[in-house]
């Protein structure tokens, strides 16, 4: 059931997806998402602050609470299958330990993904096939894709890439990395839409005119590095600046300050709900 904050959010949604995605208008698309007064959510890895992170159960649970768009992360099992887990390793999410590249998949599902948590039962480690299952009931949904950094961070993206094509989600996504060469690797390669990181704080970047930069259409900064002055940066460099991870009402606010208005949270209630009253201001004006 759709409550009025997930019709206001859906509704927030479909003016960025028009943007997102709005070839006609060429440079302009950048311009007029920034231009847009919306908060857009990200659920970071799903409903990390209250789920299983990267769990079928964790991405639901953000879905219900009305994100408008999904981050989630990709590495490859030991059979070269694409799984949805963020470390190099089970040990910090699951029941195991070791290397997820150690493991097929097949031996991988024995694991509990929820090992830190009590009271959602066993939350297996769900593969790229198994998450668009889910997906396919949410048309509206945005995705963030990132590609961990690995020796096989490219042939990752591809057959990453190759999948959500096949299930017809290219439109809503854009590919994410730490590694500038992952990043130059789809821009070049696909055309499609990439965000990259603040140069400090990535892998191979290469800095100059045609550098890493040239090739992301958006940066996410964390809220460490968050400054007006950094986001003023990166708009006059035509990217469009992203904040990970605002998580109570006053990194909201500081992040909105600074000028990012997407914001990929581990708790995505409290930018939910100053998107909430700014609605609300709005129909009352």
């Amino acid at each position: 059931m759709q409550t009025p904050l997930t019709h206001h959010v859906r509704s927030v949604f479909g003016r960025l997806f028009s943007i997102f995605y709005d070839r006609k208008e060429g440079s302009d698309v950048i311009e007029r998402l920034q231009n847009d007064p919306a908060i857009i959510v990200a659920g970071h890895r799903g409903y990390k602050s209250m789920y299983p992170e990267n769990t079928l159960l964790g991405f639901q649970k953000a879905i219900e609470a009305g994100v408008d768009m999904l981050e989630f992360d990709l590495r490859f099992s030991k059979d070269k299958v694409l799984m949805v887990i963020h470390d190099a390793t089970i040990d910090r999410t699951t029941n195991g330990s070791g290397k997820i590249s150690d493991y097929t998949v097949k031996e991988l599902k024995e694991f509990d993904a929820s090992d830190v948590f009590t009271g959602f039962g066993h939350q297996e480690i769900p593969t790229l096939a198994e998450f668009c299952e889910l997906l396919e009931a949410y048309p509206d949904l945005l995705l963030n894709v990132e590609v961990k950094p690995s020796e096989d961070a490219i042939e990752v993206a591809d057959q990453a890439i190759s999948m959500l094509k096949d299930y017809g989600f290219l439109p809503r996504c854009v590919f994410t990395s730490f590694d500038a060469n992952v990043v130059a690797h789809i821009h070049d390669t696909y055309g499609l839409k990439t965000q990259g990181f603040p140069g400090e704080v990535m892998f191979h970047f290469v800095p100059g005119e045609n550098g890493t930069y040239s090739k992301m259409w958006a940066v996410g900064i964390s809220m460490k590095l968050l400054t007006p002055e950094r986001v003023k940066e990166f708009r006059d460099l035509g990217i469009l600046v992203w904040c990970y991870c605002p998580d109570d009402e006053h990194q909201v606010q500081y992040g909105l300050e600074c000028g990012a208005k997407l914001m990929t949270c581990n708790n995505p209630v409290p930018a939910l709900s100053i998107l909430k009253k700014q609605a609300e201001g709005q129909r009352t004006e």
